[in-house]
């Protein structure tokens, strides 16, 4: 039996790894957020590593507010970077398997075809830069780690811009969404699914991978399906550019990944990205 341990899991992907591995009698998992594990108090995250024998961490613990990190610098650092580098050093002494999830914002956004793992990044953002040091965190102190980047997490639990565009929606009977900002939705069930694959798969192979769903899209684009599959596509939906909705923090203009890698290693089958919205709207 596989023992896990999974940090930030009152988020999105916490809540839907919890739901996917309630059905594995094969996997016991231990599921811990701020209130029971502070990453941030590194005492606490070596007594919790090295006395649970975990044989995985996944940490899906971050601080996600991204136009708020720019004026809380510091308390993005804690969580994004230190506390990993908290799980990392405990992580390597007790030989424990890490698979952390970070970001598209590691890059700038200013690409016109998908970033592959390769591709050098160069983050806009403390949000970004801080996600990016803690992937260095990870893989000075455990190198024998998968980082998995992700882009637009969205899913049934939590706020998130699905349940937002369709609570808008319903309240305004119009919106303006920006159209020049393109990657691609991704639900958290999918990114779930794919991090149960590596769990299951005897090919352990360290690294930074790339996931997201199929497809590619605007935000405008994915506001109008969210409310045509949600029941109001009777709601005007307007574009904008970027510089006309001006925020804190800078956002990728173009943050499409490329997920060839983690396909070809885990042999992981990605959904497209409307079929996966359609499931996720089934199940509000």
């Amino acid at each position: 039996m596989k023992k896990i341990l999974i940090t930030g899991a009152n988020g999105q992907l916490g809540k839907s790894l919890e739901r996917i591995l309630a059905t594995r009698p094969d996997i016991e998992t231990t599921f811990t957020d701020v209130e029971n594990l502070d990453l941030t108090d590194r005492e606490a995250v070596e007594n919790a590593i090295t006395t649970g024998g975990h044989d995985f961490i996944i940490n899906c613990a971050a601080y996600t507010a991204v136009d708020r990190a720019e004026s809380e610098e510091v308390a993005a650092a804690r969580i994004n970077t230190e506390a990993v580098g908290n799980i990392a050093r405990a992580a390597r002494a007790a030989r424990v398997k890490v698979i952390h999830v970070s970001t598209d914002y590691v890059f700038s956004g200013n690409h016109h075809r998908p970033y592959d793992e390769l591709d050098e990044p160069y983050p806009t953002s403390v949000y970004g830069r801080t996600k990016l040091e803690g992937e260095g965190m990870l893989t000075s102190f455990c190198p024998d780690a998968v980082i998995i980047r992700t882009a637009w997490l969205y899913s049934e639990y939590g706020n998130n811009f699905v349940k937002t565009i369709l609570k808008k929606g319903k309240e305004l009977g119009s919106l303006t969404v920006v159209c020049d900002q393109i990657g691609t939705p991704t639900y958290a069930g999918d990114l779930a699914e794919a991090i149960t694959a590596i769990l299951d798969s005897d090919n352990w192979t360290p690294g930074v991978y790339h996931f997201t769903d199929e497809g590619v899209a605007s935000w405008y684009d994915f506001a109008i399906e969210i409310l045509n599959l949600g029941g109001e596509p009777q709601v005007k939906v307007s574009p904008c550019a970027t510089k006309d909705y001006p925020t804190p923090a800078t956002r990728p203009s173009y943050s499409v990944l490329d997920k060839t890698k983690i396909k070809r290693t885990f042999g992981i089958s990605i959904p497209y990205w409307k079929d996966s919205l359609r499931k996720c709207i089934s199940r509000l």
